[in-house]
């Protein structure tokens, strides 16, 4: 039903698309975009992951990480659902398929694909203007940071995920992007999956200026191998912020955060 009410809406507007007015977000990114683009009015339900964004409070649940309560999201009603792959599982992904509620899947790789998506969202739930104002502001800042932040040399960095099992970035992750606007580059950009699993001995191989992870305390193991440059340099640092980790328009501030911090590396 709602897979032909969406497709009856774009014959009869004629319309490159119909502004979906109930949308359900099934992960925190894409609920922080609805927000940016001033389109929270149109989220009746989202996916809980963490702490919601300040301001969906009211919001009604649709279950937790990779756990929709199917029977709860199709109560809503929804004429759109955005999603990020990992925040159901593949099984779930092709339920939902089943529906034919219009499905938008966001991951994107790289910061330009990342601005592309406010675009894109924006024109599905009817605020086009402002999703195409983000896009270009998301640019500009970040070629802002490219240029006051260019090293001859990329500072090397390690990004700690988690620190037992030791887990990093992989290379095609949005995230390193980021720690190339800041002159710096991913030690493990070589490798294909997202988050891969590493051990001590490999980042020791790589030698790494600095160490980056969620807090200190996740760091402090790295001090048993002063041999490690970041360890010789003090450059065992908790990231300035977080949102690094979700890919929405804040990754710009958080962004910044970050190239200030990697600016005073030795």
């Amino acid at each position: 039903m709602a897979k032909g009410l969406f497709a009856t809406c774009l014959l009869l507007l004629s319309l490159p698309l119909c502004a979906a007015e109930r949308v359900v977000s099934l992960a925190p990114s894409m609920s922080e975009i609805m927000l940016e683009l001033g389109a929270e009015e149109r989220l009746v339900g989202v996916l809980d992951s963490g702490e919601r964004p300040p301001g969906l409070e009211h919001v009604a649940s649709v279950g937790r990480h990779e756990a929709v309560g199917v029977e709860s999201l199709l109560a809503l009603k929804p004429d759109l659902l955005l999603l990020w792959p990992n925040s159901v599982t593949e099984a779930q992904l092709e339920q939902l398929r089943g529906f034919g509620i219009p499905i938008y899947v966001g991951e994107p790789r790289d910061l330009s694909e990342l601005a592309e998506q406010f675009a894109e969202i924006g024109e599905r739930v009817g605020r086009a203007e402002r999703g195409r104002e983000l896009r270009q502001r998301f640019r500009d800042g970040m070629a802002r940071l490219r240029d006051r932040y260019r090293r001859d040399t990329p500072l090397p960095v390690f990004y700690q995920i988690w620190p037992e099992p030791l887990y990093t970035i992989g290379g095609q992750q949005i995230i390193g992007e980021a720690l190339a606007v800041c002159g710096a580059r991913n030690v493990f950009a070589d490798l294909q999956l997202p988050a891969p699993q590493v051990n001590v001995e490999a980042v020791l191989g790589r030698e790494p200026e600095v160490i980056l992870g969620g807090s200190a305390a996740e760091l402090a193991h790295w001090r048993a191998w002063p041999q490690l440059p970041a360890v010789r340099r003090g450059q065992l640092w908790a990231l300035p912020d977080k949102g690094l980790e979700r890919p929405s328009f804040q990754m710009l501030a958080a962004t910044e955060k970050l190239c200030a911090l990697l600016g005073s590396a030795r």
